[in-house]
Formats: structure tokens, C-alpha cells, sequence
């Protein structure tokens, strides 16, 4: 309950400060009459002008939420895609929905109306098509290990990846290419009420459904054999939890594009706060991967007069953070063995 405490502590204050910095910021007090007055709550002290409330309420809150919403859905998909693939360096991009998306993507903007809702479908889907190619491939082989399933997704993730390339060296370097560059790094510079309405449905209950079902991810952790013999049909749960996380890191990539990194670095951190046990490592994988994705893109939009895209900062606060991990725990071991 201490920890908890102290999460929910740290997102309080993580969010009031995001909703505070910016390239416009807005003092803390102002943020303050803001949300009262969003609640119906009006005070005599505080009147915010046009702009301020606009800025707040139509650019900064929904960006905000939408961070949270994509860093805990791709967090949580990071989880289960490690505990499924007893791989802690396993990412939720493993079987290949982000190249897919990314593909998916570059091909609305090359070939099809440069419109937004036509990128966000077109990625979804091709996400969506790249994963079920994924494990297509990996039922025709007689090994149905999640090894097979890796390297199928390795297979499937390497043709879209050369299809992007190919339609990157054939686009016009002066419009669509620039466009396609800036979408595969990700961005949430075009986050709107209506694609939090839109990613709400799905991350979410997806989410949900992963907590709920997370003490299965305990057994799933151990040798198929030893699950098998329990009477548990391993395949149709590994789809199950497969087919969710793949929804919510589908849906998630279509809205900004590529996020590195977070679904590989927040469960780790999360499981040092919570331990391995998943009914309570999938909870704080959501909400750690909540703030760490809303401070990250604050970072991205306010340290520079032009937005950073969001996968260039989670790269370099993830990757020297994993080799933390790994020279920390590297210590630990030999400290143990000693």
C-alpha cells in the first residue's frame, strides 16, 4: 500500500507539472482555476483569458491524456509479450506490428489521401495484417514454441521494414518523405479529443483484461510442458493475450506513430517495484508507463522551440537506463554467487 501511495503521489505531481510546462506555460494557480472551472467550480480570484483556456483544454489536456493512455497500453503490451516469451528483453513490437503499422502508414501517405483518419486506419490495419502473418507462418511449423513465433515475427517485421525503405527511397524527399520520417519517430503534436475518444475504447479495457487475467501470465512464465500438464491449453491463451496486447500497440502506433523504448524499459522498472508476481507487476506497468510517456513527450514539446519527436528522447533516457539495469543486476548476481 506504501508504494502505491508513493505511485499515486508521484502521477499527481507528475501530471500537474506537465499540465503547467510548455511552450506556453501557464502558472500553477491558473492550472488550478482551470480544472475548477472544467468542474463547474467557479472562482472570483481567477478569470483565465480565451486563449489560455483553449491552449489548455483543447491542445494540452487531451495530448496529456492521450501519453498517458498510449504509455500505459504499450507498458502493459511490454509486460505480457516478456512474461509470454520468457524473454525480459522481449518488446511489444517483437511480431512485427510496428514495422507493419509503420508500412501501413507510409503507404496512406505515398499512395492515398494524405488525410489523418486514412493514416491512422491504414496502419491499424497493416498492423493488425503483420502480426496475423506473424503467426500464420509460425503454425506451419511443427515447433509451436514461442521461440518459432519470435522468429517469425522477426521474419514478417524485416519484409514490412524493407517495404517501408523502399517506399521511403521512392518518395518525393520534399513532401512525403519528411512526413513519413516524422510519423515512423513519433509524434504528438496532432493529439485531439477525438483520437483520445478514439484509443480510449481499446486501451483500456485492454488493460482491463490483462489485469484481470494476469495470474494466468504466472503460469504462463513456466515450461509449456509443466502448464500443459495442468490441464491449461497453453496456445489458446497465448493468443489471447497475443491478439490484446497487439490491439492496444496497433492502435497506439497509428495514433503517434513509433514509440521506443517504453514498453521494453517500464516493465523492468516495474518489476523492482512490484516484484514478478503479474496481478500486481501489470498495474504499476500501467501506471509507470503512464508518467513516464507524459513527462517524456513534455520534455519532446517544451525544450526546444520545435517539437522533438517522441522516440528520439525515450531513446535516450531508455537506453542508458537498460544498461543501468543490466551492469546493476550484473553486480547483484555476482555479489550472490560470491
Amino acid at each position: 500500500m506504501k508504494k502505491w501511495g508513493l505511485i499515486l503521489v508521484v502521477f499527481l505531481v507528475a501530471l500537474f507539472f506537465c499540465l503547467c510546462t510548455g511552450r506556453y506555460p501557464i502558472h500553477p494557480s491558473h492550472v488550478v482555476g482551470l480544472l475548477l472551472s472544467g468542474l463547474g467550480i467557479e472562482t472570483a480570484r481567477f478569470t483565465a483569458p480565451r486563449e489560455m483556456m483553449m491552449i489548455f483544454w483543447n491542445i494540452r489536456v487531451p495530448r496529456i491524456l492521450l501519453s498517458v493512455l498510449i504509455g500505459a497500453g504499450i507498458s502493459t503490451a511490454g509486460a505480457v509479450f516478456q512474461a509470454l516469451f520468457r524473454n525480459p528483453l522481449a518488446a511489444p513490437d517483437i511480431l512485427g506490428v510496428t514495422a507493419g503499422a509503420s508500412f501501413g502508414a507510409a503507404t496512406a501517405i505515398l499512395f492515398l489521401a494524405p488525410l489523418a483518419w486514412v493514416i491512422h486506419t491504414s496502419a491499424f490495419i497493416v498492423g493488425i495484417t503483420a502480426v496475423t502473418l506473424a503467426y500464420l507462418l509460425a503454425s506451419w511449423s511443427r515447433d509451436h514454441s514461442p521461440s518459432v513465433l519470435v522468429i517469425s515475427g522477426i521474419v514478417i517485421s524485416a519484409i514490412f521494414q524493407a517495404g517501408l525503405s523502399f517506399i521511403m527511397y521512392i518518395a518525393n524527399p520534399y513532401d512525403q518523405l519528411s512526413q513519413i520520417i516524422f510519423w515512423t519517430m513519433g509524434s504528438f503534436n496532432t493529439a485531439s479529443w477525438v483520437k483520445v475518444q478514439i484509443t480510449l475504447p481499446i486501451l483500456v479495457p485492454g488493460i482491463l483484461l490483462m489485469i484481470l487475467f494476469s495470474w494466468r501470465l504466472n503460469l504462463m512464465t513456466q515450461e509449456e510442458e509443466d502448464v500443459l500438464s495442468m490441464g491449461i491449453p497453453v496456445l489458446r491463451w497465448r493468443i489471447f493475450y497475443v491478439l490484446v496486447s497487439t490491439l492496444m500497440v496497433a492502435c497506439s502506433v497509428a495514433s503517434v506513430g513509433s514509440v521506443a523504448w517504453i514498453g521494453l524499459i517500464v516493465p523492468h522498472i516495474a518489476r523492482y517495484l512490484a516484484g514478478p508476481e503479474h496481478g500486481k507487476l501489470i498495474p504499476v506497468t500501467a501506471v509507470l508507463g503512464g508518467i513516464f510517456l507524459m513527462v517524456m513527450d513534455t520534455f519532446a514539446r517544451s525544450v526546444m522551440l520545435s517539437e522533438i519527436p517522441i522516440s528520439i528522447v525515450t531513446s535516450i533516457f531508455g537506453a542508458p537506463f537498460l544498461g543501468y539495469l543490466v551492469i546493476s543486476t550484473g553486480k547483484e548476481r555476482f555479489g550472490n554467487d560470491t
